[in-house]
């Protein structure tokens, strides 16, 4: 028979227990639904000009080299001040850091209403990149501060999944834009776009300040057992973590692991200018002309990626494992741009194309995310995971430009689906090799 002595510290343990559960369950429907929704905003804003393209290239006579170049210098801004961002939000915390983020983009978004010449186009996008910066890398490592590692892709994976979800969202709606407030109030149809998009983001910037907590222990939506558990179980995960040790930023810079990340992070900007920036125009080429209908088929391969996202984060959770499910991602990916040159003249190929290439980036981003705040301690999370963002930027830069100098040079994009599925593929082969799975000993104990 137990005596009271063994009893009452297992009591306390599962009490303990039940509190962290419960805590995380109403973090989990506290932030998780904000944060999607921000970030429905956020990516409706970085890629609404998509379809501005199809209107504002006539009217102000750019090229697509123009085009591409302007798009690729929103990574520029990211490169710069993502890095700096993120390691504010660990000074002053997410809530003050996330509502300077949305209500800056929100403004510059707005303001592109307004672009005249190429050079308006350019620092437009530049101060687009410069305000977005450490917003997604924020929202990761500011996840890793309520939830433990076992969870931590199915949670990342239902914040990700507002990256398809936007477009299901956002791709009809502009195209109504598009097609129907043309020359209302003298605004042309996309200056109708900017403003109508970008005005949501700096009212939920606002709210954004008074809603979130910055940690657990700052959370007054939970009783003091649960603020107290949770705080404490998140702190003893980061305790037990056998993660790399950074001595300051200069370790940060000298761990080869960075630029293994940061390398897949490369190739998945790459992969994702395909769909969201040129997606629009590759389902014109193809010959669909409407743009309500173009919004509504460009909409399908952001269904396929919730399905596919939410399907490789559960399964990843479930077997307690990370780099072969972000590789099946990629994967996918490869296919897909592949299959893509073969798409170019027919509307229903190039759909199923775009799909898997979608659905293999979602898949890809989803777990992938889950990765470097494993690796990392809590010291170095911040400026690892915002450094691993911001190089992997130049992937935008490389891939926006790469495809507009290729489409004005040749008329079609097929070669840089080609380059971009090359690249792609040496992606999957650099992170599997450059990150074996020993280094996730947090994950596999948790």
């Amino acid at each position: 028979m137990s005596s009271l002595a063994e009893v009452a510290p297992r009591a306390s343990v599962n009490a303990e227990a039940d509190y962290v559960r419960s805590g995380i369950e109403l973090a989990k429907w506290r932030i998780v639904p904000f944060l999607f929704l921000c970030f429905i905003l956020n990516y409706i804003d970085r890629t609404n000009v998509a379809f501005a393209k199809l209107h504002f290239q006539k009217d102000l006579g750019f090229t697509d080299a123009v085009y591409g170049f302007g798009v690729s210098l929103f990574f520029a801004g990211f490169l710069l001040f993502e890095v700096p961002s993120n390691l504010l939000l660990a000074r002053i915390g997410a809530r003050k850091t996330l509502a300077r983020i949305m209500i800056l983009w929100g403004i510059v978004s707005v303001a592109m209403m307004f672009i005249k010449t190429p050079t308006h186009f350019y620092l437009g996008r530049f101060l687009l990149g410069a305000a977005e910066a450490g917003f997604v890398p924020g929202v990761v490592l500011y996840l890793s501060f309520w939830f433990p590692s076992t969870l931590r892709a199915r949670i990342t994976s239902l914040f990700m999944a507002a990256l398809p979800i936007s477009g299901i969202i956002s791709n009809p709606i502009s195209g109504l834009i598009m097609d129907n407030l043309g020359g209302a109030f003298g605004l042309a149809s996309w200056q109708w776009l900017f403003l109508l998009e970008g005005l949501p983001s700096i009212v939920v910037g606002v709210v954004a300040f008074w809603y979130l907590a910055d940690r657990p222990k700052a959370a007054k939506w939970l009783s003091d057992p649960e603020r107290d558990a949770l705080a404490s179980s998140v702190e003893r995960e980061e305790q037990g973590k056998q993660a790399a040790t950074h001595h300051g930023f200069g370790g940060l810079l000298a761990d080869p692991r960075i630029y293994v990340f940061a390398f897949a992070v490369f190739t998945q900007y790459a992969v994702a200018n395909t769909f969201a920036f040129w997606g629009p125009s590759i389902l014109r080429g193809s010959g669909v002309a409407n743009v309500w209908y173009l919004g509504l088929l460009n909409a399908v391969p952001f269904v396929a990626g919730v399905v596919m996202m939410t399907t490789v984060a559960w399964r990843s959770d479930k077997k307690m494992e990370r780099r072969w499910h972000a590789a099946f991602g990629q994967a996918l990916s490869v296919v897909g741009l592949m299959l893509l040159p073969a798409g170019v003249h027919d509307p229903l190929l190039a759909v199923v194309s775009l799909a898997l290439v979608a659905s293999g980036h979602y898949a890809f981003w989803s777990v992938f995310w889950t990765i470097p705040p494993s690796y990392f301690r809590a010291r170095s999370a911040p400026g690892g995971i915002a450094l691993v963002a911001s190089i992997g930027a130049l992937g935008g830069i490389f891939a926006s430009n790469l495809m507009g100098m290729i489409k004005d040079a040749t008329g079609s994009f097929s070669a840089g689906f080609y380059g971009i599925a090359a690249l792609a593929a040496l992606g999957v082969v650099v992170l599997l090799v450059g990150f074996p799975a020993r280094l996730l000993p947090a994950v596999k104990a948790s």
